[in-house]
């Protein structure tokens, strides 16, 4: 696996490094000793998958609060995404900033997401499939997010969304959040 730092202080795209033959080839997608190696989380307890039927479907800015903060390594499986990570943290160099990437299922790129980063996409494809792997348990109640739209972080979204829930198009914006 190849690590890339992103713009962001701890976030890191990943690429697989592939052995190839005839048949096609294999490739490592998560090894706990490379994620270690980089004080990154060894483990991940859970994992999730978000099917999305139609091009243009939002889903974000999410992220979990203390102290059931999460980091994640986030993964298309099938169609594309333009995925977008916000760096929340106080004090952090990089807080408020964004970045965003393309995740395709041809590209097989992932993106590690750290604590205390609101993340989301939009789907650049109908039937888009994301894979999530998660560093601690979902905890009900810790839910969190800021709004996808948010001028005080001026994301530049390729398109329009056409797909939104009323909690994501809701979410607070920064500066008025307690």
């Amino acid at each position: 696996m190849k690590f890339t730092e992103c713009p962001l202080a701890g976030a890191y795209t990943i690429e697989l490094t592939r052995i190839e033959d005839e048949r096609g080839f294999f490739a490592r997608t998560y090894s706990a000793d490379e994620f270690a190696a980089r004080d990154l989380p060894a483990a991940m307890p859970e994992c999730s998958l978000s099917f999305n039927t139609r091009k243009g479907t939002l889903r974000g800015m999410h992220f979990q609060a203390a102290p059931h903060a999460e980091e994640k390594v986030v993964r298309c499986t099938a169609g594309a995404v333009f995925d977008v990570i916000v760096d929340l943290r106080a004090q952090s160099p990089t807080e408020r900033r964004w970045f965003g990437t393309e995740l395709r299922a041809e590209n097989r790129r992932a993106l590690f997401v750290p604590q205390g980063f609101a993340h989301g996409f939009i789907t650049l494809h109908d039937d888009t499939e994301i894979f999530y792997m998660i560093s601690v348990r979902h905890a009900p109640g810790f839910e969190r997010g800021v709004r996808w739209n948010d001028p005080a972080l001026g994301i530049r979204w390729p398109i329009e969304p056409a797909v939104i829930s009323a909690r994501d198009a809701a979410y607070p914006l920064l500066d008025l959040q307690p």
